[in-house]
């Protein structure tokens, strides 16, 4: 079968190459892949990365080729959505039914491809404030494929929301994800205005960080989920742990499925997307085989929302 695997000597440090199918655990099914999204996180390992023949990709969405033969997990022929720790970009693909859930027949492939990375760490982040009804939450990067999720599903939760861009040009369109107010900046300062906050969401790293963590309210979490902008943050002790019950949670979507698994939540979201209440932001749509330039593209913001590759 055909996938896609680092090569450090290409152009995109991505190639296509031929490889062995996936032999499956007892708790696997294999999948026929109809269409993978892009996430900055795998994007980037795979640019960086100088090991040739790794095979990147974590969001998958397809048609069951053979069930588990352990019994669980949806049936051979089910169109399914998926999340692996690599390797999603594939022709075939051997997925832990944990981390599987089967579409209504209201939601597409593009659509489904574009929930577990972004949809589960939106999901899962909102859901460490416990109930979000009244609650003033901020979401940094807001544009981003996490950002766009976390201000929709926040917004239909209850919360009051505020969405921090760095791009002006994309105010509109955060607003109409969910956003009642939409600071413009590079550091977050903006949001001071408009806090304190019970729950922040940041995905920045740097400036951003050290500003979220001064708009807490008293018993308020900060989770930082990303570092998009700078690796390392100072900040002020002192005003942090005078909040009053004041978290900074470190967030991995990896480390959560292993409480909560992937395929729960994936269910969860697709039942919103069915009924109308989420509608995923897709904003490019493109073969697999033009997988190396739309990476390019998202490494360079040149596209807010979620790329979805179909693979026929």
């Amino acid at each position: 079968m055909r996938a896609v695997v680092v090569e450090p000597d290409s152009p995109s440090h991505l190639a296509f190459r031929e490889v062995e199918q996936p032999s499956l655990a007892p708790s696997e099914a294999l999948v026929k892949l109809a269409a993978i999204s892009l996430n900055r996180g795998e994007v980037r390992r795979a640019q960086m990365s100088s090991e040739a023949g790794f095979r990147p990709g974590w969001d998958l969405a397809g048609t069951v080729e053979r069930a588990a033969t352990d019994g669980s997990g949806p049936p051979e022929g089910a169109r399914v959505v998926g999340l692996l720790s690599s390797g999603a970009w594939a022709e075939l693909a051997a997925v832990p039914t944990n981390a599987l859930a089967t579409l209504p027949d209201e939601v597409s492939f593009a659509q489904a491809a574009t929930l577990p990375v972004a949809g589960l760490t939106a999901l899962y982040t909102l859901e460490q404030a416990g109930g979000l009804l009244g609650k003033n939450v901020l979401v940094t990067g807001a544009s981003g494929g996490v950002g766009l999720f976390a201000c929709r599903l926040a917004r239909i939760s209850g919360a009051r929301v505020v969405g921090v861009i760095r791009q002006p040009d994309r105010e509109a369109l955060v607003r109409e994800e969910g956003a009642h107010e939409v600071v413009v900046g590079d550091d977050a300062s903006g949001a001071q205005e408009h806090g304190p906050y019970d729950l922040i969401l940041e995905s920045v790293g740097g400036e951003a960080l050290a500003n979220a963590l001064t708009m807490l309210a008293a018993g308020g979490t900060c989770i930082s989920f990303g570092a998009s902008a700078a690796q390392e943050t100072t900040f002020d002790v002192r005003s942090f742990y005078l909040t009053g019950g004041a978290t900074l949670y470190g967030f991995i979507l990896f480390h959560e499925v292993l409480a909560r698994p992937a395929s729960a939540g994936l269910g969860r979201l697709l039942r919103l997307v069915a009924e109308g209440s989420l509608e995923p932001r897709i904003e490019l749509e493109a073969p697999w085989t033009e997988i190396g330039e739309i990476a390019k593209r998202l490494i360079d913001r040149d596209y807010a929302g979620k790329a979805v590759l179909h693979l026929s």
